[in-house]
């Protein structure tokens, strides 16, 4: 294919991932669903199990080998840009006075599902064999397991609070607070299970090397990296769009860095985020925060099109379904479960403990960005990676129908211990409140 025609191609296939993607998102909130739902099923419609079988010749066509780094390069920038907004966002100074029982509920809601998650991983090696997987799972493949069990994606879950009103809400501030302790817990633990891979990364050098030298890089990031920020954005009268080329390369650059140490991309756009200063009021910068949204927004359908070219629905076989249905009653059970009894252990009440539980369920796009470095970290085989990305659609479309179960328990429960209406004197039952007349 000459260099025009893999033009040609690659726009063409930009603007239907576009529209599509967008169009599906539109469609998902229209449906009380999350926007990024639409998008993932749009990418995983627009992969090999449905147009690559319904019109393999389409699919060829719009999707050729030639445009593949293309969309993958764009997918990998669209990545950057997402988590760098997600790591400048979080702030853990909201755990405010329910720091203890936020904590207690990340600690568990990782805990339980992580055994569980590494635990089935060693168990059932069997009918992980069946799907792809070596006889033999190396370690950093059994923790990595129980982290996609494990992560709950906290843009989707701030949508869903929002959507509901839950806001300025008890089970709101802590399943956003104690999701924010999780995605530290979840990454730092991820990065651990990537660096120990074995292989790649700083120039072939064995993972204790890569180790050191990844801490080298947090502390240079967080002692040196954050002052000269502070300096350049408090100091400086810099254009915002100057300023937002400048923290977008700031980012790029730490990017590349822990990729060159055997990581992936995701880690170094996360830790630029995280040492972006805020403003010096605390608040976060409008001029910079619009923008990291608008273009994160534009460009994510592209990872969720390059994700979805490695979901094979054919490929999953019985053994698939099966693991897929089991894989999310576990996913489902352990995060609402374990999540419950932890805020319910941390004093609040029985429907606001299961409301955080039911929240901390929703994995998303942060799920498919753990999966994907997974997957091209040689951690997951393909029917394995089709069964987990379909368990995080799952369990993330569970979310709201959950909620609203949730509502109707406790509407059922307020109902329950209002007390007995009192018997009139002739013998009829009086209506509530008469007996006040």
């Amino acid at each position: 294919m000459d260099h025009d025609a893999l033009i040609a191609h690659f726009v063409g296939a930009a603007a239907l991932i576009l529209v599509a993607a967008h169009a599906a998102g539109w469609l998902a909130r229209r449906l009380r669903q999350p926007y990024i739902v639409g998008q993932l099923a749009a990418g995983i419609a627009l992969g090999p199990s449905l147009l690559g079988g319904l019109a393999p010749g389409a699919h060829a066509a719009l999707f050729p080998a030639g445009v593949g780094p293309a969309l993958t390069g764009l997918a990998q920038l669209a990545l950057v840009i997402f988590l760098f907004g997600v790591g400048y966002e979080l702030d853990l100074s909201m755990l405010g006075d329910r720091a203890r029982t936020s904590v207690t509920v990340a600690l568990v809601s990782f805990v339980v599902p992580m055994a569980v998650g590494s635990g089935c991983a060693l168990l059932f090696r069997e009918p992980l064999r069946e799907l792809g997987m070596p006889r033999e799972i190396s370690p950093a493949a059994v923790v990595f397991a129980g982290v996609a069990l494990s992560i709950t994606a906290v843009p989707v879950l701030t949508a869903i609070v929002r959507e509901n009103g839950l806001s300025r809400s008890v089970p709101g501030v802590v399943a956003v607070s104690a999701a924010g302790v999780l995605d530290v817990i979840g990454w730092t633990v991820l990065a651990g299970a990537m660096i120990d891979r074995g292989g790649g990364g700083a120039g072939g050098l064995g993972w204790p090397w890569r180790v050191a030298l990844a801490v080298g890089f947090v502390v240079v990031m967080g002692i040196a990296a954050r002052p000269v920020l502070r300096r350049l954005l408090w100091r400086t009268r810099l254009e915002p769009s100057l300023r937002l080329a400048l923290l977008l390369g700031f980012a790029l650059a730490s990017a590349w860095v822990t990729h060159s140490l055997g990581l992936h991309v995701i880690f170094g756009a996360l830790l630029a985020g995280v040492v972006t200063p805020r403003e010096k009021d605390g608040t976060l910068d409008p001029d910079l925060l619009r923008p990291l949204h608008d273009v994160g927004s534009l460009l994510l359908p592209f990872f969720f099109v390059t994700s979805g070219q490695s979901v094979t629905v054919t490929g999953m076989g019985a053994t698939g379904w099966v693991a897929l249905l089991v894989v999310t009653v576990l996913a489902v059970t352990t995060k609402v479960g374990g999540g419950a009894v932890a805020a319910r252990l941390g004093g609040l009440d029985r429907h606001d403990a299961r409301t955080v539980g039911v929240l901390l369920s929703a994995r998303g796009l942060t799920e498919l960005i753990a999966l994907d470095a997974g997957r091209q970290a040689g951690l997951l085989s393909g029917p394995l990676y089709t069964v987990l990305v379909f368990m995080a659609l799952t369990t993330t479309l569970l979310t709201q129908p959950l909620l609203r179960l949730t509502e109707r328990l406790a509407a059922r429960d307020r109902a329950a211990a209002l007390p007995a209406p009192r018997p009139h004197p002739d013998g009829a039952p009086a209506a509530r409140g008469a007996d006040q007349h």
